[in-house]
C-alpha cells in the first residue's frame, strides 16, 4: 500500500498566520479606495459643469423652461408689434389677426410690452438731458429779453425735438397708472380748448406751458390763439399780418379787455353836514366812499354795480351773467381800437309797470327809464397790459312815459370819476362750462 508524503511547508510563511493575511487585504482595499478618490477629485476639477448638472437635474429643467417662456414671450411681442404697424397703416383686419395670435401665446402681452418699454424711455430721457438744459437756458433768455424773435426761435427748436421723439412728453417717474404722455397730440389740444374755455382763460394756458417743453409747444398752437382772437374781437377781427407775427402776439399786444376778473374804481369825497341848533360854530363833515365794479364777458355782455358793501359780496353778485341783485346794471359793450363803449340799463322788474296812487288827484312821479352811455380808454398799468380803464365820456339818457327825452352830460374834470383798475378773481375761472370754439 502506497502512501503519498505531504509536501513540506516552509517555515515562517504568511499562510501560517491568518491575522497577517487580513491586514494585507485591508491595506490593499484602502490603497484602492484612496486612488479612486484621487481620480474622482481630478474628474470633478476637470468637468464641474457636467457633474453639477448630474447633481441638480431640477435646476437644469427650470433653465430650459425659462428659455422656452422667454422665446414664447419674444414671439408674442413680435406679433403684437406687427399688429401695431398694420393698425397704423390702416390695415385693421390684419392687425386684429396678429393681436389674436399674440394674446393666445401670452394673454397679458400688452402690459408686458409696456413694462419692457419703460427702460427705453428712461434711456432716451437720460440721453436728452443736455438738450433739456439748452432748452431751459433758451427759455430763460426769451423771458428776460421779451423778444418775439427769440420766442419763435425757441419754439422752432423745441418743436424739432418733439417731432424727433414722436411724443409730447415722458413720465419723470415710473408709475402703474396711465400717463398723459399716452394721449395723442390731438386729444391734448382738445383738452386745452376746455382749459381756455369760452371765458378765455389764457392765464391757465400759459401756466400749462411752463410744465415741460411738450406742453410749451402744445400751448403755442396757432388754432387755439386764432379762436381766442375771434372770441375777443369778433369774426371781423382780421388777420395778424402784417402788424403782428402770430395770433398769439396779436392777442397779447393788441388792446383788449380782460375777462378773468373785475375792473374796480374807488370814489371818495367829503360831504359837509348841517350846523347843530345848539352850537352854531360847529359844522360836521362826512367822508363818503363807494366802489364801482365792471365785469366783461367775451360775447359782449357787461355788468356794472355801484355799492358800498364789501368787495367779496360785490364780486359774488357779478359771478353770473344774469345776476339776481336788482342793483346790478346789465348791458353790452363794443371795442373800437383802444376804446370800449358801454350801454347799460337797470334790470326790468315786475313792479316797474305798476302805478300805485291813493287818489286820482295825486300827481304821479315819473322818474323815466335811464340808459347809461359810458366810454373808456384801455391803458396799461405798472407793466400790466390792459389793466386800466380811463373815463372819456359819461352820459345819461332818460325817457319818460309821456314820450319826452333828456340827456345829461356829466363832467369828468377834477378827477371826480377815478379810473377803473383790474383785479383778478379766482372763482370766475374755476369751472369750464364749454370749450373754446
Amino acid at each position: 500500500m502506497q502512501s503519498q508524503a505531504a509536501e513540506p511547508k516552509e517555515v515562517g510563511s504568511d499562510s501560517d498566520d491568518p491575522g497577517e493575511s487580513s491586514l494585507s487585504d485591508q491595506e490593499t482595499v484602502e490603497s484602492t479606495l484612496a486612488s479612486f478618490r484621487e481620480k474622482w477629485q481630478r474628474e470633478l476639477q476637470i468637468s464641474p459643469k457636467r457633474e453639477s448638472s448630474k447633481q441638480h437635474p431640477s435646476q437644469f429643467t427650470a433653465n430650459i423652461s425659462s428659455e422656452d417662456e422667454t422665446s414664447t414671450e419674444n414671439k408674442a411681442k413680435m406679433l403684437f408689434l406687427k399688429g401695431i404697424e398694420h393698425e397704423q397703416t390702416g390695415k385693421l383686419y390684419e392687425a386684429i389677426q396678429f393681436y389674436k395670435r399674440a394674446v393666445q401665446l401670452v394673454p397679458d402681452i400688452e402690459f408686458r410690452l409696456y413694462e419692457s418699454s419703460k427702460p427705453k424711455l428712461r434711456e432716451r430721457l437720460e440721453s436728452d438731458n443736455r438738450i433739456d438744459v439748452q432748452v431751459e437756458e433758451l427759455d430763460e433768455k426769451a423771458d428776460d429779453e421779451e423778444n418775439d424773435e427769440d420766442d419763435v426761435d425757441l419754439l422752432t427748436k423745441v418743436s424739432r425735438i418733439i417731432c424727433r421723439n414722436r411724443c409730447v412728453c415722458y413720465p419723470q417717474f415710473e408709475q402703474s397708472a396711465t400717463h398723459i404722455s399716452a394721449l395723442p397730440t390731438e386729444i391734448i389740444l382738445y383738452i386745452l380748448r376746455w382749459v381756455v374755455s369760452s371765458e378765455l382763460d389764457l392765464r391757465s394756458l400759459e401756466m400749462f406751458s411752463k410744465v415741460c417743453r411738450g406742453f410749451f409747444v402744445s400751448a403755442r398752437d396757432a388754432e387755439i390763439w386764432r379762436l381766442a382772437c375771434v372770441r375777443a374781437w369778433g369774426v371781423n377781427c382780421g388777420t395778424f399780418e402784417p402788424q403782428y407775427r402770430s395770433w398769439r402776439q396779436m392777442y397779447l399786444e393788441r388792446p383788449r379787455l380782460r375777462y378773468n376778473g373785475c375792473y374796480i374804481s374807488k370814489t371818495s369825497y367829503i360831504r359837509h353836514g348841517e350846523n347843530s341848533f345848539q352850537d352854531q360854530f360847529y359844522r360836521p363833515w362826512h367822508l363818503v366812499e363807494y366802489f364801482r365794479y365792471l365785469r366783461f364777458f367775451p360775447e359782449g355782455r357787461v355788468l356794472m354795480l355801484t355799492s358800498t358793501d364789501e368787495a367779496q359780496t360785490c364780486v359774488n353778485a357779478l359771478k353770473q351773467r344774469s345776476p339776481r341783485s336788482p342793483a346790478v346794471l346789465i348791458g353790452h359793450y363794443r371795442l373800437l381800437d383802444n376804446c370800449v363803449i358801454l350801454i347799460l340799463k337797470h334790470q326790468e322788474t315786475k313792479g316797474n309797470n305798476v302805478v300805485y296812487r291813493r287818489k286820482r288827484r295825486d300827481p304821479i312821479h315819473d322818474s323815466g327809464e335811464q340808459t347809461f352811455h359810458l366810454e373808456f380808454e384801455i391803458e396799461n398799468l405798472h407793466k400790466r397790459a390792459n389793466s386800466q380803464l380811463v373815463w372819456k365820456t359819461y352820459r345819461i339818457f332818460t325817457k319818460y312815459r309821456n314820450g319826452q327825452e333828456s340827456c345829461t352830460h356829466l363832467s369828468l374834470k377834477n378827477n371826480l370819476y377815478p379810473p377803473f383798475k383790474f383785479s383778478r378773481v379766482k372763482s370766475y375761472t374755476m369751472e369750464s362750462e364749454a370749450p373754446l370754439q
